[in-house]
């Protein structure tokens, strides 16, 4: 699903230092106001995120990650040598993509993978702005989602999104104002001492209203799209390639099979039904689930980088997909689940197998709300009167209850548009990249081909099974 970070920046941070030992040097963007606050923050914050670039690529990556069983295969290979390795390889530069300004020592960079995930907007304009300042630079290459079409049904094409569009063609989108009006409902929110909570929560009810009166279904595939935007419209004569990947999944092959990291998007799903705790939800039962594994998408990225050295102003889009090639439906995968953890139960704390239940697959956001209010709301209202009698002392059961009804109707509501997507990612230009890396010999090590995916064998036998190793 989409809300995930769509490219895990850390595989892609190993696989050049599993494949690429010679890389010259990997640029770590920390968010930080000097060196050595830079470095502080490196060698002693296990959980800080910073932004890498790696020569001059530009992305994402937990530093606590190279601890973390991603890194086995390097840890193996380099054993004593890792930490002079890193060492030998990382270059830790102070700045943050959200400021106007990069440090100067990014300046003679030769390639900018841009991963915004906070500020899509404003990011987006200022590494564009820092790009054009690289001497030489070659392409700026970002990845996006391929959820920015929205809702839209039939074939969905890789082209660009013109500057100020939207998706139901009854307004116009300015994006500075969209900006204004966020700065303004936050200034608003300030002068009334609001807590973090009623700010988080305005600003998500102000997010969705925005994204729905332009045509986007929610707040990430809005600003993700706004950011596609402005780089392009603020590229000028910049080399600019966009990613955009679907659902984003656990690693087909390297460097090893099932490697995941987080709770998102299905996942939590099969958590939750594994656990006995997720036994409804919505969606269509014909509904294409779009899924790929992280790995691939990595491949894709590399392999974009290598078919677009000559210089060119061109915008090509790649959609890193896999519903054109082979419809795995939402129905299938709900049964998949399922069958494997018939044959594999959870164990719970009392070393007992969890029983599973019958998986409702509902047609709509009323009927999740019928289901509720016949399955889940009597027990609630009793629960509370009777908590209230006990003068408190059933809390905790009460509250676990209303949370539980609360994360159904939140998760429904979060993934709703992707529950019943009728659209089919056109993969054109993603083919025509694959050939290109075939007839270079590369495609073993820059394989993106969904085709070569054994789905049923891959959930059972690879992603499922990393979920429970990596998750659970």
């Amino acid at each position: 699903m989409p809300r995930e970070r769509l490219i895990d920046s850390i595989i892609l941070t190993e696989k050049i230092l599993r494949v690429q030992p010679n890389v010259k040097k990997i640029y770590l963007l920390i968010r930080a106001p000097d060196s050595n606050s830079a470095k502080h923050r490196f060698n002693n914050e296990d959980q800080q995120t910073s932004t890498t670039t790696i020569s001059s690529q530009h992305i994402t990556l937990h530093v606590s990650v190279l601890k973390t069983d991603l890194f086995r295969v390097l840890r193996e290979k380099l054993v004593a040598n890792l930490h002079s390795f890193i060492e030998d390889k990382v270059s830790l530069v102070p700045g943050d993509i959200a400021c106007d300004s990069l440090d100067e020592m990014c300046r003679e960079v030769d390639i900018i993978i841009r991963y915004c995930y906070k500020y899509q907007c404003i990011g987006s304009m200022h590494v564009v702005e820092f790009s054009k300042q690289c001497s030489k630079l070659k392409m700026l290459l970002h990845v996006s989602t391929a959820y920015v079409s929205g809702e839209k049904e039939g074939l969905i094409l890789e082209k660009p999104l013109n500057y100020g569009e939207t998706l139901n063609g009854s307004s116009v989108l300015d994006i500075q104002v969209e900006q204004r009006l966020v700065e303004e409902a936050l200034k608003d929110l300030q002068v009334r001492h609001a807590t973090g909570k009623e700010v988080t929560l305005a600003m998500k009810v102000l997010g969705i209203e925005r994204a729905r009166l332009h045509g986007w279904p929610n707040t990430y595939s809005f600003t993700k799209a706004m950011g596609e935007m402005l780089l392009g419209h603020f590229k000028e004569d910049l080399r600019l390639i966009i990613l955009r990947p679907t659902i984003i999944l656990s690693t087909y092959k390297e460097p090893f099979p099932g490697w995941i990291e987080g709770m998102r998007t299905i996942n939590t799903f099969i958590v939750g039904y594994r656990k006995g705790k997720q036994k409804v939800a919505i969606g269509g039962r014909d509904t294409i689930a779009d899924v790929i594994p992280v790995d691939m998408v990595v491949n894709s990225v590399i392999a974009a980088i290598v078919a677009h050295q000559n210089p060119s102003s061109h915008t090509v889009v790649y959609h890193i997909s896999s519903s054109r090639s082979k419809q795995l439906k939402l129905d299938d995968f709900i049964q998949i689940g399922i069958d494997y953890f018939k044959k594999n139960p959870w164990i719970d704390e009392r070393g007992k197998p969890v029983k599973m239940k019958k998986f409702h697959l509902l047609d709509s956001m009323e009927s999740l709300h019928k289901y509720i209010g016949i399955h889940y709301m009597p027990a609630l209202k009793i629960l509370k009167w009777t908590n209230s009698i006990l003068c408190q002392h059933l809390q905790a059961q009460y509250a676990n209850l209303e949370r539980r009804i609360n994360d159904a109707i939140r998760l429904a509501e979060l993934y709703r548009p992707y529950a019943f997507f009728k659209g089919v990612f056109d993969d054109t230009n993603a083919e025509m990249l694959r050939m290109a890396i075939r007839e270079s010999n590369a495609d073993d090590t820059l394989n993106f081909d969904p085709t070569t995916i054994q789905w049923e064998k891959y959930f059972k036998e690879t992603h499922i099974p990393g979920v429970v190793r990596y998750i659970f």
